[in-house]
């Protein structure tokens, strides 16, 4: 927010017409396209993914850019300001909902389809089907034809459970950032946020090494039935909300050592605070339901 007295600035702003949505659109077209086409094995679509996330970046960059100029300029005014909260409020409330679907159909699979498809009635139809969870046992995967190949699965010990103990750690030295900021304390609050930063990225780092471990060793992939689909959807989405959360405290990190921000109007980094939160508390639900039960 705007380090200028709320009188300095106008009622309300509104901003111009911008290209930056359509641009982030072809950007993110261009990820789920490229994306879709690379787990069904296109060789050129890891460039065309790959190209996506250069143009989603770099309009973002520049969106960013702009807003933080309109702010430190005196643009925003209170009023505004209660747009942003209400604005990021809806935002966490729609991704829960996504999070929400994902958990449901977890839910649904686990504990309404298998235990039907192993009923009694069903057993005409698939003799050999046997209604356990995680179904990595021959015939378990729905799929008595051998269309599934056997896999492993991934416990909580060891790798879940660092992540955890990172995240949560990501979340303290966030909370304490914050202190030194309601403080006056800049420089701290830097280096607190950008230890944030560290831990968000050490926590993609060992989920790219559980990835890796899963495909090369457990046999674990996206087309390992259910149990793989919903096991990629959910720690992969989450994933890429932790990427999210790791861009937007590393932008709001460079906003502190460019002198935005004060200790009574702090809104950006209260907003990437709480999307950041949200992410810890998601993680919280994952590492219980997908890793231990």
């Amino acid at each position: 927010m705007s380090t200028r007295p709320p009188a300095a600035t106008p009622y309300y702003f509104v901003p111009s017409p911008s290209r930056f949505p359509v641009q982030v659109a072809a950007g993110l077209l261009l990820v789920m396209f490229g994306a879709s086409q690379w787990v069904n094995g296109a060789p050129w679509a890891p460039w065309v993914c790959a190209a996506g996330v250069a143009v989603w970046l770099a309009v973002l960059f520049q969106w960013f850019r702009q807003a933080a100029h309109e702010s430190e300029g005196g643009a925003y005014s209170e009023r505004v300001g209660a747009s942003y909260r209400w604005g990021m409020a809806w935002f966490i409330f729609s991704e829960v909902m996504f999070f929400a679907a994902f958990f449901g159909a977890l839910f649904y699979a686990r504990n309404l389809s298998l235990p039907a498809l192993g009923d009694l009635d069903h057993r005409l139809l698939w003799p050999d089907f046997k209604a356990v969870w995680p179904s990595n046992e021959a015939g378990a995967t729905g799929s008595p034809a051998g269309v599934v190949e056997p896999f492993g699965t991934i416990g909580p010990w060891p790798l879940p459970t660092l992540n955890t103990a990172l995240l949560l750690s990501s979340g303290l030295t966030l909370t304490v950032a914050h202190h030194r900021l309601l403080a006056g304390e800049r420089t701290r609050t830097i280096r607190w946020m950008w230890l944030t930063v560290a831990l968000g990225l050490s926590f993609l780092a060992v989920q790219i090494t559980e990835y890796h471990h899963a495909y090369t060793e457990l046999n674990l992939k996206l087309s390992s039935g259910i149990f793989g689909s919903t096991f990629f959807m959910l720690t992969g989405f989450h994933g890429f909300h932790v990427f999210v959360g790791m861009l937007m405290l590393t932008f709001i990190t460079l906003r502190l050592r460019a002198g935005h921000f004060t200790p009574e109007r702090h809104f950006g980094f209260q907003g990437a605070a709480w999307y950041w939160h949200f992410v810890d508390v998601v993680w919280l639900g994952l590492y219980l339901v997908v890793y231990w039960l």
